[in-house]
């Protein structure tokens, strides 16, 4: 008998029931690890500059990391039905913030997307992401039988996320708007919307963006330049013109970690929006190609979860949380390699800061939890803890 070959044992691998939960685990926590050493590596030049201390910054970061993994592992805990319970709460609270934000919200370069709660300024558009997919699929869930009837698939989802995207727009906020788009063309896309509704969607926001970037001086100058920053070097270019000199300078292995040039002041938002130019520099093709295959890892263990499971809840929402994370690393890498015009969109779980990190982490104890809870995989986790807790007995 020939032995099994490689794609066999994969399949097996991958068929195993507890294979999506430790994928979901494995990735989450090696995405959360780079993010950490990439923070401390990117910002330990800007925290020196501003606060005296190469570690200020990363601190924080750790901080947020202390307080996002027990907000993700309560959220793999919950059930089903108490995060339904929160649903309208949460969608209003995020439009009320929304509002806040966009009446007397703090402007960071030229975005008015931040909120000042004493002496903490929190970022309530990456909040709302979340409660805006928990709220649409608690809305489809409950429509499951219904949703042949266009009204019935556009009524209260689309005007609810549309209010939610105008507040964001009033803010100047045009990157966040995209990703509220791309989800809500996602849940009709899930929930099997025509495709007319998509073509007359996409050409009514593009007009839209395009008009909304007209508006605006500096924001149309980027998408003129973004194929080319090198055209305005000293101006809009220059902040997307680095991230490549940043991404050449890698090669194939990268610089080393810490060994980076563009953080010494001439790449804007290193530690933020910026970072995956950093990891370039530093790990090279090799780890932006690591950091790429993680989040599609991510993105594949999140659609067996939706595929697999026969909640409607669940498929829903996990298939939301999906487009949101992997839509947002598409976006910042296409920025960082002027593929994109530069929209100030952070990495998930990689990028530094608080209002980016906990709702990310809260969103994959979500999907952690939903894939926990598959009857093989509870099951298989049911078996586990026995055998332990006989080994124990029979040690005692």
């Amino acid at each position: 008998m020939r032995r099994p070959g490689w794609t066999s044992a994969l399949k097996d691998a991958l068929d195993r029931p507890l294979t999506t939960y430790y994928l979901l685990l494995g990735a989450t926590a090696l995405l959360l690890t780079i993010g950490v050493i990439m923070v401390l590596s990117a910002s330990s030049v800007y925290s020196y500059q501003q606060t005296g201390d190469s570690y200020t910054v990363v601190r924080r970061q750790v901080m947020w990391v202390l307080l996002g993994v027990p907000c993700a592992f309560l959220a793999s805990r919950v059930s089903t039905r108490w995060v339904r319970g929160l649903t309208y709460p949460a969608f209003s609270l995020s439009l009320l913030l929304l509002a806040l934000t966009a009446k007397v919200g703090v402007e960071v370069n030229g975005n008015k997307n931040w909120l000042a709660l004493g002496p903490l300024q929190i970022q309530p558009s990456e909040i709302a992401k979340l409660s805006l997919i928990i709220w649409a699929s608690h809305i489809y869930a409950n429509k499951e039988r219904r949703l042949g009837n266009l009204h019935q698939m556009l009524v209260p989802v689309v005007p609810g996320m549309v209010l939610a995207t105008g507040l964001v727009v009033i803010g100047r906020d045009l990157g966040t708007a995209l990703v509220f788009f791309a989800l809500l063309v996602s849940m009709l896309w899930v929930v099997g919307a025509p495709g007319k509704l998509f073509a007359l969607a996409f050409s009514g926001v593009s007009v839209l963006a395009l008009g909304l970037a007209a508006t605006d001086g500096e924001r149309l100058a980027r998408i003129y330049n973004f194929a080319d920053p090198f055209k305005d070097y000293h101006g809009t270019g220059w902040q997307p013109a680095h991230g490549l000199y940043a991404m050449a300078s890698g090669g194939v292995f990268g610089e080393g970690i810490g060994a980076s040039q563009q953080k010494w002041g001439q790449l804007p938002e290193a530690h933020t929006d910026f970072i995956f130019a950093v990891l370039g520099e530093e790990l090279g093709l090799v780890g932006t190609l690591l950091v790429i295959a993680l989040f599609l890892v991510l993105a594949y263990a999140g659609i067996r979860v939706a595929r697999e499971t026969k909640e409607p809840f669940v498929r829903y929402c996990s298939f939301g949380i999906v487009v949101w994370l992997l839509g947002q690393m598409i976006i910042n890498v296409g920025m960082v390699l002027a593929l994109l015009p530069v929209i100030g969109i952070p990495l998930p779980l990689v990028s530094y800061g608080g209002s980016s990190l906990l709702p990310t982490l809260a969103a994959l104890g979500l999907v952690i939890g939903f894939a926990r809870r598959e009857p093989a995989a509870a099951r298989a986790l049911k078996q586990r803890r026995r055998a332990r807790s006989a080994g124990l007995s029979a040690r005692g």
